[in-house]
């Protein structure tokens, strides 16, 4: 009976011997692919072997074990070392002239002749560009987008809600004529108006955008740090007069949308715009893709026909940015200098 005994305990020592070894030989035999990554395998517990014979519960248990071990060491479990891709870029898009057409009541000029209006809201009949939603889903899906209006701000909310609907939680920001910059001078669209229009509908305040206040997060209610976005990686999309004193090639000047024309596929899948964007998207630098990709008006420099206006209008608001700057010390000492960059006035 004690040699009976005797030779079951060595039966059983023995199997656990080359159990281990076998275990070892496999946990050595294949290369931890990511050398840098610390790979912690879970230590098999020691079992206190009752029997000579395995319970099927025990083989199943580590049959699975090791299936486990041997999906991470092949890489199939590697969705846990997430890389983050590239950030998107920043795209400020307009809303009338791009996405919509607005039209005044009293301008019998801009209310289209072959359509009616998708909608109304006071003096305004409101036309809907064709793709505009389309385009709008394509924009969030590349980019970081937010919404910069020259309008007042009840007229944006009216559109965003019967343009951009659901889509509206989305988009990062809307800014409206309150974050414009007010130069004190009119704009020049209407100079050639009749004179039985109205003085405060003839007469257009001439608002600016100035994206450095994007950049510096001037208004501390944007979801981004001081200095995250810049002229590298931020598209504008406005009428050129409204980037004047912005850092060259950091925006696009697109023709405004005419809503008799039935054809217009500007923000269509092949359309103009969607393409630029499309490889804006990919691009490393704006600048430089907007350098090598004209599309629409181009800006305004001393050869605009209009310089010796505009210039005008860059020299005063430049002189009032130096007479804060050399206001004595009536702002915070970490206020950042008015300027930053400047546009070269040639004669």
């Amino acid at each position: 009976m004690a040699t009976q005994e005797s030779k079951l305990k060595n039966l059983v020592v023995n199997k656990d011997s080359s159990s281990n070894k076998d275990a070892n030989e496999k946990d050595t035999g294949s290369v931890w692919p990511f050398p840098w990554i610390k790979l912690s395998v879970p230590k098999k517990k020691d079992k206190k072997i009752t029997n000579a014979v395995a319970s099927d519960d025990s083989d199943i248990d580590e049959k699975q074990e090791n299936e486990k071990e041997a999906r991470i060491h092949q890489g199939i479990s590697l969705d846990k070392l997430s890389i983050p891709g590239p950030k998107k870029k920043l795209l400020v898009l307009p809303l009338n002239g791009i996405i919509v057409h607005r039209a005044h009541r009293i301008k019998p000029d801009a209310i289209p002749k072959t359509r009616q209006p998708d909608f109304s809201y006071g003096n305004f009949k409101v036309y809907k560009r064709p793709y505009c939603e389309e385009f709008l889903k394509f924009c969030l899906e590349r980019f970081e987008v937010g919404i910069w209006s020259s309008a007042r701000e009840q007229n944006i909310q009216w559109v965003l809600t019967n343009v951009v609907g659901e889509l509206k939680s989305k988009i990062l920001f809307t800014w409206d004529q309150n974050q414009c910059m007010d130069t004190g001078f009119k704009c020049l669209d209407n100079r050639d108006k009749p004179l039985f229009i109205k003085e405060d509908t003839r007469d257009k305040p001439l608002f600016i955008k100035e994206l450095r206040h994007l950049w510096d997060n001037k208004y501390s209610n944007l979801p981004w740090r001081d200095g995250e976005y810049s002229s590298s990686n931020t598209l504008l999309i406005s009428a050129p007069v409204k980037a004047l004193l912005n850092p060259p090639n950091t925006g696009i000047f697109p023709r405004n949308y005419d809503p008799d024309n039935k054809e217009d596929n500007f923000l269509g899948p092949d359309g103009e715009l969607r393409v630029f964007l499309n490889g804006l998207a990919e691009a490393t630098d704006v600048p430089t893709y907007v350098k090598d990709h004209r599309i629409g008006e181009p800006p305004i420099t001393n050869s605009h026909p209009d310089w010796a206006y505009y210039s005008k209008v860059i020299r005063s608001v430049n002189d009032r940015y130096q007479h804060i700057q050399s206001t004595p010390k009536s702002t915070p000492k970490y206020q950042k200098p008015m300027i930053q960059w400047q546009p070269k006035i040639k004669s």
